[in-house]
């Protein structure tokens, strides 16, 4: 993924982020001699990534004249995360390869991770624990099939911790599949897509208005067709979705339930300054309930459809990206999806628009520095909210009662090089209307995040 607006030009039409990977930015070592010894192993066909990442992160007391369980707290809270990966990956044959990443984290956000539904900590998810839990969110096979005998040098190409450091077919179709997060294929920008280097916001690492399928901790199952020639991408797959709401297992009838998305990318250049946009389309079926089902019955029975049913969803997403300057970028995102059922996986939006900047620290000879800057504007549906208003409990929303009104979140952040693989950051929210409620908030929150990376 690219990490700052300095990004080589010609590399844009290969970068691929994702949100929370392992590594992302293998040129830096924390030991000196852990390059070469990289280089050695992925000569003898095997992979090896690693990094570590810790947040601290608080809230400022607020205004609340009323809580209920799925409300942030109103009194001055901090919570902590923590994560670390090793990927191993080994290459089969021409252009195959497996891996491999295996994770342990700890810790919990801030009120339990409810209360905020663009979420302040895209380290923290709802299953926290006191504990190092460890467990595999990615197990997975790759097949790049080159198209052309043209091919993008290695030191042309962005550092991607899940992929071997080769040169890649500039012409290519690749098949992945197995266990994965989405976002390590979809949704990309390179200015505002990963917690652990950028912007640490849930709705500023992808699009807040799209369900994306995933378990509890962000993961699933499912097959990846990515087709690429330098100027245009595009990106299809079938996945698995949740089986309950926002629940660690997946449904086990993935031909009734499951998450079917494409995704077409266009790379340019505007004065010789790279730029993308990319339209998705989503398409799910979960054993959730429409709103309006909810509100007829039993509101607080949200975890799975009693009849056994299936509901569909219909999202859409705009991302698009441009380098306005050597070190300044610039990103926005519109998502949406019908707002008829529940949302089940990622958070409670149905619609929601962000935008933002990122500077690169050379201007200050800091170049391992930056600088970002973004809001998100988030809304639901009426039926969505008539939910709210009637006392419904979400998995990350619900004060019991409700003043409507769109939730708004402005975040900035400075990340700084302290030495070779070694980053530390600082960054301020400001919550508006947290889980659409006029009636609570504004909320600051602040954070300090420490990454190593190999």
């Amino acid at each position: 993924m690219a990490l700052t607006p300095a990004a080589p030009a010609r590399a844009q039409s290969t970068a691929r982020g994702a949100a929370a990977l392992p590594s992302a930015d293998l040129g830096d070592a924390i030991f000196p001699d852990l390059e070469a010894r990289r280089a050695a192993l992925e000569a003898q066909g095997w992979l090896l990534g690693g990094q570590a990442t810790a947040i601290l992160q608080g809230n400022a007391g607020f205004a609340s004249p009323y809580r209920a369980a799925g409300s942030l707290h109103p009194a001055p809270l901090a919570r902590n995360t923590f994560s670390a990966d090793i990927t191993i990956g080994r290459r089969l044959w021409q252009g195959a390869e497996v891996v491999v990443d295996a994770q342990t984290s700890q810790g919990f956000g801030i009120s339990n991770s409810t209360g905020v539904a663009a979420f302040p900590n895209g380290e923290a998810f709802r299953l926290g624990t006191n504990y190092l839990a460890g467990y595999f969110p990615r197990a997975f096979f790759r097949q790049t099939i080159a198209l052309s005998d043209v091919r993008i040098p290695t030191e042309e190409l962005d550092n991607d911790p899940l992929r071997f450091r080769e040169p890649l077919p500039r012409d290519r179709l690749t098949i992945t599949a197995g266990k994965l997060s989405l976002y390590d294929i979809f949704d990309d920008n390179s200015y505002a897509h990963d917690p652990r280097t950028q912007f640490m916001n849930w709705a500023l690492v992808g699009g807040a208005g799209v369900d994306f399928a995933a378990d509890a901790r962000g993961y699933t199952n499912g097959v990846a067709v990515e087709l690429e020639n330098g100027t245009w991408a595009l990106r299809t797959g079938a996945f698995q979705v949740a089986r309950r709401i926002n629940g660690l297992s997946l449904d086990p009838q993935p031909f009734r339930g499951y998450q079917a998305l494409a995704e077409l990318t266009r790379y340019f250049h505007v004065n010789d300054r790279p730029g993308a946009v990319r339209l998705l389309y989503g398409y799910s079926r979960t054993r959730s309930q429409n709103w309006d089902e909810l509100l007829a019955g039993d509101i607080t029975d949200t975890a799975i459809n009693p009849t056994g049913g299936y509901r569909p969803k219909h999202m859409l997403l705009l991302n698009a990206e441009q380098r306005l300057t050597r070190d300044l970028g610039a990103f926005v995102r519109l998502s949406w999806n019908d707002g008829r059922a529940q949302n089940w996986m990622f958070t409670e939006m149905d619609n929601a628009v962000s935008a933002g900047l990122s500077l690169n620290g050379r201007p200050w000879e800091r170049p391992g520095d930056t600088v970002g800057t973004a809001f998100n504007s988030g809304g639901i549906s009426r039926s969505h909210r008539r939910f709210l208003e009637a006392g419904g409990i979400g998995f990350i929303t619900g004060d019991g009662r409700l003043t409507y009104g769109r939730e708004f979140i402005w975040e900035t952040y400075y990340d700084a090089r302290l030495a070779p693989g070694i980053n530390a950051a600082a960054d301020y929210q400001l919550v508006v209307n947290p889980a659409y409620n006029r009636d609570r908030g504004p909320v600051s929150v602040f954070a300090l995040r420490v990454r190593a990376a190999f």
